[in-house]
């Protein structure tokens, strides 16, 4: 732990990703039509870039230098966070988009790194979430088409959010053959992805089938389905989680419909909001007050921090 930094550093990484999430809400609001101010008129199109990468990109690798406690791999979440700070202040985009590739690549070392530690299922399904993103980035910085880039990021919070999911369920392990088959939709989903890149209508359709097994496989498999009947903290987790899983269901649904892949429209939003909105949101609340305390070593109690 000699090499891990005290949590007051961590702080200021934690407000860089905050400041990601403020800017990206207010620039989701303006792309509905409402009057927010925004530092430039361009950071309305960089909603999804600042929320995937600027908030998400930067408590996700925070958490995991936290995990593995080098200092090196704080720099992940410090280049992700000063990439969402180049995008807000309308610096060059090609800055930002190279600092959040190289954050992807810290926080994908950081996974590999908790892999050789220790060697598990859970543990790859994290290092493949974050390949995902530095994947995901790095083909948006080749003026990749969204329907191609966008899979590759449901990949980094899906695939991350299930990967923890998993280390969790060591309290109700789930059987050999249980692994196996969240295996396949894994393969099936990564198949989904690479394919979007050759045919976004089939690849979406892939992609929103293995979305529904996952939501099957963690509804069946996932200790919350006991811990909702307790009181308290441990409820609020629980409903979170199951509420996420409903919502990953009406994503995966509406990804099943080839106009979602098309970039634009009304399913497109509804799909990708169902998801990165009603899914990843429920999970952040859900995984708040597991990930808060072990990040800023401040316990979180029934009546507050």
């Amino acid at each position: 732990m000699a090499s891990d930094l005290r949590p007051a550093y961590r702080f200021p990484l934690l407000i860089l990703g905050f400041v990601a999430l403020g800017l990206g809400v207010l620039a989701g609001l303006s792309r509905l039509g409402w009057d927010t101010p925004l530092p430039h008129p361009g950071l309305i199109s960089l909603h999804g870039p600042l929320m995937v990468s600027g908030f998400f990109g930067t408590v996700i690798g925070l958490e995991r230098a936290v995990a593995i406690a080098r200092r090196w791999a704080y720099l992940g979440p410090l280049c992700s966070g000063l990439g969402g700070l180049v995008l807000i202040t309308g610096g060059p985009t090609g800055i930002a988009i190279t600092l959040l590739v190289f954050a992807g690549a810290v926080l994908a070392f950081a996974s590999l790194s908790a892999y050789r530690l220790q060697p598990s299922f859970h543990a790859g399904v994290l290092l493949l979430g974050a390949a995902s993103w530095g994947i995901g980035t790095l083909l948006w910085g080749l003026a990749q088409p969204w329907t191609a880039v966008v899979p590759w990021w449901i990949g980094f919070l899906v695939l991350t959010i299930a990967g923890e999911r998993l280390e969790l369920s060591r309290f109700m392990p789930p059987s050999l053959n249980a692994h196996r088959l969240f295996a396949a939709i894994t393969a099936l989903f990564l198949g989904g992805t690479l394919l979007s890149l050759f045919d976004a209508t089939l690849g979406w359709i892939v992609t929103g089938i293995s979305l529904l097994g996952y939501v099957v496989w963690l509804l069946s498999k996932d200790v919350a389905r006991r811990t909702i009947k307790q009181k308290g903290l441990t409820r609020f987790i629980a409903v979170c989680l199951l509420s996420g899983y409903r919502w990953l269901a009406v994503a995966g649904a509406l990804l099943l419909f080839p106009q979602s892949s098309l970039g634009t429209g009304p399913l497109y939003d509804a799909a990708l909001h169902a998801l990165f909105v009603g899914f990843v949101f429920s999970m952040v609340f859900g995984h708040a007050p597991i990930i808060f305390p072990a990040v800023t070593r401040r316990a979180i109690t029934e009546s507050g921090v």
